[in-house]
């Protein structure tokens, strides 16, 4: 479902000032003052978004390209994609996100693979998750259904925005899945913080975005490579290059 052009609110219109700067610069010192009239930002061209709940509305989800990078607030939780964006074989996907304050929640996001008729019934895809605490989780969703692969799991790895940096108003993680043969892996932050078997998983075809209920992130890049080859970025609000495979 293509959204419309959005502008951003009063509630969120620091947070967007402070995701420029922080993408720009890697710190997360915020401006003295918001902008009073910021510009209009839009929807990243070509993108789609389904919602988890029948019956949600766009006007409940601000997404906008705001460069380097996406800037999302979320109502209920959702998939974003762009449908040229697709991995298959052996390949890396890696985005680099950044938390606000999640005032105490602790809903998850991170990406997907394998995406398959992501706004039909039969929807299918794996994805991979961080959430406030420190904890990750690997789980699939066929249709309506889901199934965990593993369930939340804590890493010394995962930054917490109750534990990051003091000098910082965000909590920065880089999220990595590597496919090679039937083997998969998952990273944050560098390390390595699961893996296993590729088995029935769904891994080969669309990538994108998950995130859960009224979380505010700054998502700077979402990239896709092919093992034992230079990563490619996936410009936001611009055509996605297809992954080579």
């Amino acid at each position: 479902m293509p959204g419309p052009t959005l502008k951003p609110t009063p509630s969120v219109a620091l947070a967007l000032a402070v995701a420029t700067a922080l993408a720009a610069a890697a710190v997360a010192t915020p401006p003295a003052t918001a902008q009073e009239n910021p510009p209009d930002l839009e929807f990243p061209e070509g993108w789609e978004v389904r919602f988890d709940r029948e019956g949600s509305s766009m006007d409940d989800l601000y997404l906008v390209s705001m460069p380097p990078g996406l800037h999302i607030t979320t109502g209920p939780a959702m998939i974003a994609y762009h449908p040229d964006s697709v991995a298959a074989g052996d390949f890396r996907i890696e985005s680099e996100t950044y938390l606000f304050d999640p005032e105490g929640r602790r809903e998850a996001f991170g990406f997907f693979v394998g995406g398959a008729d992501l706004q039909g019934a039969d929807q299918r895809y794996t994805y991979f998750l961080l959430r406030e605490g420190g904890e990750f989780l690997v789980k699939t969703r066929s249709g309506t259904g889901t199934a965990v692969v593993r369930n939340w799991t804590p890493h010394a790895a995962i930054m917490s925005f109750a534990t990051k940096p003091e000098d910082r108003t965000t909590a920065k993680n880089v999220l990595a899945l590597e496919a090679r043969g039937d083997e998969l892996r998952f990273f944050v932050n560098g390390e390595q913080v699961w893996s296993g078997p590729r088995g029935d998983l769904s891994t080969d075809g669309v990538f994108g975005l998950r995130v859960n209920h009224r979380l505010n992130l700054h998502v700077t890049t979402i990239r896709s490579g092919a093992l034992d080859s230079d990563e490619a970025a996936v410009p936001h609000g611009a055509r996605p290059r297809p992954f080579r495979s």
